[in-house]
């Protein structure tokens, strides 16, 4: 995955537990960051915000290797995994800035949704924009100069 979509954060004080470890269900909320920002990147921001385009997570697994703790930079690789006819998958693996060594993984399914909720076909379009992927592409929130 290493030409895919990056984003970097920072990990923030509030999101550790008792164990001063990254509480693991900030990943959660790590990978709907990630993945906002990959949508973004692949051109689909304002169809997002405006509702043109909308999804449903349906399933997320996380795979956790080694702890993350307060003021980490993660670098998030964020990639489509598979595309079917009404769902997507994307993966997002979470490495400490600068290294190579996994932290986390996680892959989430999405399901396309219409105005009332029910399942949709993935658009064309859209289809095509997440076959590219953004590769190369990053955006810094951790403003660590990536």
């Amino acid at each position: 995955m290493s030409q895919d979509f990056r984003y970097y954060l920072r990990v923030r004080y509030g999101e550790c537990d008792a164990q001063k470890v990254v509480f693991n269900a900030r990943y959660g909320e790590y990978v709907d960051l990630a993945v906002s920002e990959f949508i973004r990147a692949i051109g689909y921001g304002e169809q997002m915000v405006s509702s043109e385009l909308d999804f449903q997570l349906v399933k997320q697994t996380t795979e956790w290797k080694a702890p993350s703790r307060y003021d980490d930079v993660l670098e998030c690789r964020v990639a489509t995994r598979h595309i079917g006819n009404t769902s997507f998958t994307i993966g997002v693996e979470f490495r400490l800035a600068g290294e190579e060594a996994m932290r986390a993984s996680s892959d989430t399914v999405y399901v396309m949704v219409n105005h009332q909720l029910g399942k949709t076909p993935v658009p064309a379009t859209f289809r095509a924009a997440l076959e590219d992927g953004a590769k190369g592409r990053s955006i810094d929130h951790a403003a660590c100069g990536r």
